[in-house]
């Protein structure tokens, strides 16, 4: 898209605003998104995490650990799995590609009383 007029800047700003429009969009199709809750919230800091994808499911739990060590021990190792809101298993499913633009859900067990 071209802009005709240059009065007030308006040409740079839009050209910048689809160069700012279109570096978001690249960045969103090649990563997925990792929520974090209860244990897994606490631990990270964080509520998300955007992830270089597409990966392995396999390769996920690694990953994680190298950014947060300790996390896998403490944190995934009693951790259920969710791809897309549809729970995975993690030995059977372990080859399957998380692609970009999924949503992985990392969920602590919960107890109740």
């Amino acid at each position: 898209m071209t802009c005709t007029t240059s009065r007030h800047g308006k040409r740079f700003a839009i050209h910048y605003q689809l160069d700012f429009i279109y570096q978001k969009a690249l960045k969103m199709a090649s990563t997925f998104t990792v929520l974090y809750f209860a244990s897994a919230h606490t631990y990270t800091g964080k509520s998300e995490d955007t992830v270089p994808g597409p990966m392995a499911i396999s390769k996920l739990f690694p990953y994680l650990e190298e950014k947060y060590p300790g996390f896998r021990k403490k944190v995934l190792s009693s951790c259920a799995l969710s791809v897309n809101l549809n729970y995975v298993d993690l030995i059977e499913d372990a080859e399957k590609e998380i692609q970009n633009g999924d949503e992985v859900g990392i969920i602590p067990p919960v107890s109740s009383g």
